[in-house]
């Protein structure tokens, strides 16, 4: 394909601006030609960006599903909960499909877009963002390279942030398991699904995990503590304070995330930021909020051929995101700091370090996981233009995989027992 991919925008938030972001780099591979999203601002700054024409500007996906096909793809970036309809409906309808994580919030949900995705032979990447950071994906060539051995055990831990978790799942639109999904699926689906990827193959046998919400509840409430920040008298004296984590924030002229997702109808300043402190979710006491999701959860599986793994998810923690990874084999020692790698080897006794080119273009370089983000988008494309799926890191079966895998160890914790895994998703299509 020699014209640049056009591109239809579903879900103008946080992640669909990210993405889109690719176009204004890479302007001969990548066109952002639509838009469709319920919140005038986010939309109508997106259009802008791209200069999207009006009449390709809608509040609604279900009218993109309505016209005549104007596009070669969409990325899906709505809330967790409205994933499947847009993503059956607009792989149908022809289009190939960029999808944020999670695929859906129920298995079923998760099967029924893979059917979708598989009967209408478009292209289908899940934002498995993890797969294509340059240091995750040297692990995966260090491993397939027997540079360990056989692999025997693998420990993960995702330590989420302190003011990360208050504001995504105490505050934020990951609290409530109704209204999104569990902690599990909405923030750990990235590293179940490594795992499942670092086994290479085999599948898992059993699982078992179990974990809980620790200390934001009302019980932990600090004496004399309000029901918002702004009117707090022992404010000062809490870690998880809105005014620490957003309103300092923009006084010293820092608008990225997570202030710049709580202000919906503008651009964050100090009066912006003041108003949703005041009167939004994300002013409210971490100790006085609706959420339910847990702050730490451990799995524990097997797979064939004796391969163990443990993973540990924890909010409380210093570090935000950055992976700590072990890697047990027969031959050697594999460890990540998210940084670099280490390898020691059982027969020199010798550690040699490896590295990851980290540059990306634009802003994909600014913190988080812009540069996984970069690499996704870019792999996205490429199999786009290239008709080659085998770009695709995330697609449709090996990730419907590793979601049963998150919906099984969930199953576990809620049930208090271990969990047989399937024996195939292929039976089930």
């Amino acid at each position: 394909m020699s014209s640049p991919v056009k591109i239809i925008v579903v879900g103008a938030g946080n992640r669909g601006e990210n993405y889109s972001d690719y176009a204004r780099i890479f302007p001969d591979r990548m066109q952002v030609v639509g838009v469709a999203d319920p919140r005038e601002f986010v939309r109508v700054k997106l259009q802008t960006q791209h200069n999207i024409a009006g009449h390709n500007s809608f509040k609604d996906w279900r009218c993109i599903a309505a016209r005549e096909k104007f596009a070669d793809a969409v990325l899906i970036c709505t809330p967790d909960r409205l994933h499947k309809e847009p993503a059956v409906a607009l792989a149908k309808k022809g289009y190939h499909v960029l999808l944020e994580k999670p695929m859906a919030v129920t298995e079923e949900d998760c099967t029924e877009i893979v059917q979708a995705v598989i009967q209408s032979n478009v292209m289908f990447a899940v934002c498995h963002v993890l797969r294509y950071d340059p240091i995750i994906h040297k692990i995966k060539l260090l491993l397939d390279s027997g540079v360990i051995g056989d692999t025997v055990h693998i420990q993960h831990l995702e330590p989420v942030g302190y003011f990360h978790f208050a504001h995504s799942f105490v505050r934020g639109n990951w609290r409530n398991e109704a209204e999104s999904s569990f902690a599990l699926l909405a923030k750990s689906c990235h590293d179940l699904d490594l795992i499942h990827h670092w086994a290479a193959g085999r599948r898992c046998i059993k699982v078992s995990s179990f974990g809980s919400l620790c200390h934001f509840t009302k019980e932990n409430k600090p004496k004399g503590a309000a029901s918002r920040c702004l009117d707090c008298p022992v404010e000062a004296g809490c870690a998880y304070s809105a005014k620490k984590i957003y309103l300092d924030r923009v006084k010293r002229g820092v608008v990225g995330w997570p202030v710049s997702v709580i202000c919906r109808e503008s651009l964050p300043d100090i009066e912006c930021v003041t108003e949703a402190l005041r009167t939004g979710p994300y002013g409210r006491c971490v100790y006085e909020c609706d959420n339910d999701v847990c702050s730490n959860q451990v799995v524990n599986m097997e797979f064939e051929g004796g391969l163990t793994a443990a993973f540990t998810m924890v909010a409380f923690t210093k570090e935000i995101c950055n992976r700590k990874t072990t890697i047990y084999g027969s031959k050697g020692e594999l460890s990540c700091d998210g940084h670099e790698i280490s390898v020691f080897d059982f027969l020199t006794n010798e550690t040699t370090k490896h590295h990851a080119d980290l540059t990306a273009p634009g802003n994909f370089a600014k913190g988080g996981h812009g540069i996984a983000d970069f690499h996704l988008i870019h792999s996205f494309i490429s199999a786009l233009k290239e008709k080659d799926p085998s770009l695709i890191r995330s697609g449709p079966m090996e990730t419907l995989i590793s979601h049963k895998l998150v919906f099984e160890a969930e199953r576990s914790r809620l049930e208090n027992r271990i969990v047989f895994c399937e024996s195939s998703c292929e039976d089930h299509l």
